[in-house]
């Protein structure tokens, strides 16, 4: 891997299956309008802003047809090596030796921002239940198994837990969020790095396996004294109560805008790749578990429809679509980063 890092739509856009809309390019000086249509794959994590951007840029460009399918970030990857897709998306970015198996190239172009959350499902449990770093490692390690563990008690004085015992919810796919949450894991418990590791897909001590953000999701919702890691924007829209992980600095930190904002600020995305991580940032008020998601593309497209409409959605989502990412709970990115991207997109090839 390269170096390290309420809403109020619709409930039809969790879970997402596919989108598929008529988008597009057309010249303005012309009675013929072609049609260009494309073709993407990946991860589930910022799948519901795309959803929103896929929809608000038809508005506007009604003659593109744009397909998103929330498959996980490998197998966006993996369709994006074999070229049975026109973009993917991903959590981790993309590795040298994966871009190296793309003859056409791949160009990584980050769109957005938005944290890992320990949702969980506890009858009058409130939310932000405190979690200190060795507990919620050890939950995931299989080593704490009840929720009125004194380890959990400690840190939340007052509140009665319930004799419970807990259940892990974790993915079973390949999934960048599962390398964001391991990676944290391992940089803060050394018996995890260890024993467990980092990685799109690990063997998992313990827990229930489900696919997609959206599968762990609704696991959770169906299991009493479930805890499971998704992304912001699923456990806030299906109104999941969330931990409050302490982070390095010591402090209990609730997932908002501004923790994970604290996070983003200490970040620095490399001029030649824009992939970069945080897996324990030291800010006192960052939240600990956040990440940019990437939209990958091809550097070259046979087809310069293809490669203009690319270009032009890229450009779009940075600026105009940027004011929808909040209301959804990601976090929009800063003036430097957007010129990154939109000089990024610039070398996309006709």
């Amino acid at each position: 891997m390269l170096s390290h890092l309420q809403f109020k739509r619709s409930p039809a856009l969790i879970p997402l299956i596919a989108v598929s809309l008529s988008l597009a390019s057309c010249s303005a000086n012309s009675k013929n309008v072609n049609t260009v249509s494309l073709i993407g794959a990946g991860a589930s994590f910022p799948a519901p802003l795309y959803q929103r951007w896929i929809a608000d840029y038809n508005q506007v460009n009604p003659h593109v047809e744009i397909n998103y399918q929330s498959l996980g970030s490998s197998v966006g990857i993996q369709q994006l090596i074999d070229g049975t897709v026109d973009f993917a998306g991903s959590d981790i970015g993309i590795t040298h030796e994966q871009v190296a198996k793309i003859k056409r190239g791949a160009i990584a172009l980050p769109m957005t921002a938005s944290s890992v959350v320990l949702a969980y499902n506890v009858p009058n449990i409130p939310n932000n239940l405190k979690l200190s770093r060795q507990v919620y490692t050890d939950i995931f390690l299989g080593k704490i198994t009840n929720w009125n563990d004194p380890r959990i008690a400690s840190a939340n004085p007052g509140i009665q837990l319930p004799n419970l015992p807990i259940q892990v919810i974790h993915r079973t796919d390949g999934s960048g969020t599962t390398s964001v949450l391991t990676e944290h894991f391992s940089a803060i418990s050394p018996e995890w790095k260890n024993k467990v590791g980092a990685g799109r897909s690990i063997q998992w001590p313990v827990g229930i396996a489900a696919r997609g953000n959206e599968g762990v999701t609704a696991q959770i919702q169906q299991t009493v004294g479930a805890i499971g890691y998704v992304e912001y924007v699923y456990a806030t829209h299906n109104k999941l109560p969330v931990a409050a992980l302490e982070n390095k600095s010591g402090n209990y930190i609730i997932p908002t805008p501004e923790s994970v904002a604290k996070t983003l600020e200490a970040v620095k995305l490399p001029t030649d790749t824009l992939i970069a991580f945080i897996a324990d940032p030291i800010a006192a008020e960052s939240y600990p578990i956040v990440t940019y998601t990437w939209l990958l593309t091809y550097k070259k497209y046979p087809d310069p429809a293809k490669a203009q409409t690319i270009q032009n959605f890229v450009n779009w989502a940075v600026t105009e679509g940027q004011k929808s990412s909040l209301e959804l709970g990601y976090i929009p990115l800063s003036p430097k980063v957007v010129s990154q991207v939109k000089s990024a997109a610039q070398h996309i090839e006709k």
